[in-house]
C-alpha cells in the first residue's frame, strides 16, 4: 500500500465521522440573537457546517441547503455498509424534505420583522419573498428546524430538487421516497429552463450546471418512472431532457475550447471559466472532451495565478479554486473543487492525475484531517467556513471513485473500494 493509500484510508474513517456531525445535529443549538431566532435542528437536516459561527470571522453556515444536504447525503450512501444508521438517516432526510413542502412565508409570526434588531433589518427578505407553495423547492437554503430562512439571501435556485432526485435514486425511492421524488421531478419539469441564481449564489441567469444536472435528474428520473408504470410522465421527462442538451451545447466556446459556466446579462466575464461545469459534470456522472477541455484550462488558470501552486513537485497537481478573481474570503483554492478534480479524473480512467489531486489535498490537510471550505492561494492556511460537509463528501466521493477505478487491486487493502461511485 502506498503513503497515498494510507492516507486515504486514514481521511475516509475521519471524513466520514466529521460529515456525520452535520447530520440530524439536534444536539447543537444555534442562537441568532439579532432575528431573535433559536434554531434546534430536526432529524433529518443537513446543515452545511455543525461550527456555530455568526462571521466572526468564520461564515454562519448553520443551515440546510438544498444543494450541500443533497450532496452529502448521496456521499453518506457510500458508507452504508459500514453504518448500520445510514438507511434510518436517510428516511429522516426524506421525511424532513417531504414536510418543507408545507412550508408557507405567510405565515411567518405576525411580528417577525420588527422582532429582528434595528441595525439587522436590512438583511431580512420583503413579503414579496415570503415563498410558498412550488416555490419553496427553489429556496436556497431553510433553517435546520424546518422553518424559512428569512433573510435577503439570493434565490431562487433550482439546482436543489434535481441533485435530491438524483440522491434519492441512488439510494433506492421505495416508499416515501418515492413520493419526494415524483415531487422533485415536477419542479425539475416545471423550472429547469427558467433563470435562478448559480451554484455560488451570486448571479441569476442560466447555468451550466444547474442545467446539467436538472437533465441528468430528468433521465434517471425517466427510467424510474418507466419501473412504476408511468410511461407518460417518463415522456415528459425525456423530452424535456433533450431540450436541456440542446440548451447545454450553446455552452461550448469553440474558440476559447472550453464550457461556459453561464449566460447572463452583465455578469462577470471572468465567470465564464468556472469549476462549477466541473461539479456539475461530477455530480450529474458525465464526462467527455469538452469538460476535459474545461479542466485543462482550469487547471492551467490556478496553476499560474496561486502562489501555494507554484514549485510544487511533480507529483501534485495544482490546487484549484472557483473562477478567476473569486473573492470570497481567501479568494482561494477550495477543498471541494479540487477534489473535484480528482473525481473527475478517477471517472475519465486517468489514475496518475486523480492521484496527483488528491496529493496536493493530502499536503494541505492538516494531520487531523479536518477540512474547511477553502486553503488560503498565499499560505495554504484554511480558512471560511470549518468542517465543512461538502469537503468531506467530495473526499468520500473522489475516494470512492478511485476505488472504483482500481478495482480488486485495490479492494484488498480497504474495503471500500467495492463501493459504487
Amino acid at each position: 500500500m502506498s503513503e497515498l493509500e494510507r492516507w486515504i484510508a486514514r481521511e475516509w474513517d475521519h471524513a466520514a465521522a466529521m460529515m456525520l456531525k452535520s447530520i440530524s445535529p439536534r444536539e447543537i443549538i444555534k442562537e441568532r440573537k439579532h432575528f431573535r431566532q433559536v434554531i434546534i435542528p430536526k432529524a433529518g437536516s443537513v446543515v452545511a457546517s455543525p461550527v456555530l459561527a455568526a462571521y466572526d470571522p468564520e461564515p454562519d453556515y448553520f443551515f440546510h441547503w438544498y444543494r450541500d444536504s443533497a450532496l452529502v447525503m448521496d456521499a453518506l450512501r457510500l458508507v452504508r455498509d459500514e453504518l448500520p444508521v445510514a438507511e434510518e438517516l436517510f428516511q429522516d432526510f426524506v421525511r424532513f424534505s417531504l414536510d418543507l413542502h408545507d412550508l408557507d412565508g405567510r405565515k411567518l409570526p405576525a411580528h417577525w420583522r420588527e422582532d429582528a434588531n434595528v441595525d439587522f433589518v436590512q438583511f431580512l427578505r420583503t413579503d414579496a419573498q415570503n415563498a410558498h407553495g412550488t416555490a419553496i423547492p427553489a429556496e436556497t437554503r431553510i433553517n435546520p428546524d424546518g422553518s424559512l430562512d428569512i433573510t435577503d439571501w439570493p434565490r431562487p435556485q433550482n439546482d436543489g430538487p434535481a441533485l435530491r432526485a438524483l440522491c434519492v435514486m441512488r439510494w433506492g425511492a421505495d416508499g416515501a421516497a418515492g413520493e419526494l421524488l415524483r415531487r422533485d421531478l415536477a419542479f425539475v419539469l416545471r423550472h429547469a429552463r427558467q433563470p435562478c441564481f448559480d451554484i455560488w449564489e451570486e448571479e441569476r441567469g442560466l447555468h451550466a450546471y444547474t442545467l446539467r444536472v436538472s437533465a441528468a435528474a430528468l433521465e434517471e428520473g425517466a427510467s424510474w418512472l418507466e419501473t412504476h408504470g408511468e410511461t407518460h410522465v417518463a415522456g415528459l421527462c425525456r423530452a424535456e431532457r433533450s431540450r436541456l442538451e440542446i440548451m447545454l451545447d450553446d455552452f461550448w466556446m469553440a474558440e476559447q475550447a472550453h464550457l461556459r459556466s453561464r449566460f447572463v446579462d452583465d455578469g462577470m466575464p471572468e465567470k465564464l471559466l468556472d469549476m462549477s461545469v466541473i461539479l456539475g459534470a461530477n455530480h450529474a456522472r458525465v464526462s467527455g472532451e469538452r469538460y476535459q477541455q474545461t479542466l485543462a484550462r482550469l487547471e492551467n488558470l490556478f496553476d499560474a495565478a496561486y502562489a501555494i501552486n507554484q514549485r510544487r513537485p511533480p507529483s501534485r497537481a495544482p490546487a484549484l479554486g472557483r473562477y478567476q478573481g473569486d473573492r470570497y474570503y481567501s479568494g482561494g483554492a477550495y477543498y471541494f473543487t479540487t477534489l473535484a478534480a480528482a473525481e473527475f479524473h478517477y471517472r475519465s480512467g486517468d489514475l496518475a492525475k486523480g492521484d496527483a489531486f488528491l496529493e496536493t489535498v493530502r499536503a494541505f490537510t492538516p494531520e487531523s484531517g479536518d477540512l474547511s471550505e477553502q486553503f488560503d492561494q498565499t499560505t495554504g492556511a484554511q480558512t471560511s467556513a470549518r468542517h465543512l460537509a461538502w469537503s468531506y463528501a467530495a473526499f468520500l466521493t473522489a475516494a470512492a471513485a478511485r476505488g472504483a477505478l482500481c478495482g480488486a487491486r485495490f479492494q484488498q487493502s480497504r474495503d471500500w473500494g467495492a463501493l459504487p461511485p
